[in-house]
């Protein structure tokens, strides 16, 4: 277990940008809405089997007139502007998502919720060791984000509910906000500001 906490020189650009509430709200919204399955459907009439053959008559019965027994105002009918499968997703512009994070980021370091350690290395990929690396941060919820792949950690923290290990290139509002600590590796700060300074 190798974790040591540094006090890097951080862009201001970057951690310091103003915060903006309305569009953290919109990238939150965006990256539910775009989760969503969209799969909820109903019958129309036109779907529901039955109902081929008038019921009876057009006059003489006394009854209303009647077309189908799957009409929609019959037990056992189609339903009426029911939901059927669509795409729920959307894009805030590029720049909006961009500020979106920046925002995101911000908050975190403001808050005293950032912490930057030299490198996140465990011995092997058991959840106890993480505990333990953690444990030592005094971090109980946290987004770990680190440089690149590594098989350890992210199977370490896959048991942990309130713990979550992204590479920088997931780095994402909806995350950010999450979770009460973001803890950046050094190599992982440096990917970020590159990423984020273009």
């Amino acid at each position: 277990m190798d974790v040591h906490v540094i006090q890097p020189e951080l862009n201001d650009a970057i951690f310091g940008a103003k915060t903006r509430a309305h569009l953290l709200h919109q990238a939150v919204v965006m990256q539910l809405a775009n989760r969503r399955a969209g799969s909820a459907a109903t019958k129309t009439k036109g779907f529901v089997r039955g109902g081929g053959k008038k019921p009876w008559k057009q006059k003489g019965t006394g009854r209303a007139r009647a077309g189908s027994i799957r009409s929609p105002i019959w037990v056992g009918g189609g339903t009426v502007f029911g939901p059927t499968p669509r795409d729920y997703s959307y894009r805030m512009p590029r720049t909006a998502r961009r500020e979106a994070l920046l925002s995101a980021l911000s908050v975190k370091h403001r808050d005293g919720k950032l912490i930057v350690v030299d490198k996140f290395s465990l011995e092997a990929a058991k959840t106890k060791i993480m505990v333990q690396a953690l444990a030592e941060l005094k971090v109980t919820s946290a987004l770990i984000v680190i440089a690149g792949a590594d098989a350890t950690i992210e199977r370490s923290a896959r048991n942990l509910a309130k713990i979550k290990v992204l590479r920088v290139e997931g780095v994402n509002v909806y995350d950010l906000l999450r979770y009460d600590h973001l803890i950046l590796t050094e190599g992982a700060l440096k990917l970020l500001e590159e990423r984020l300074a273009r």
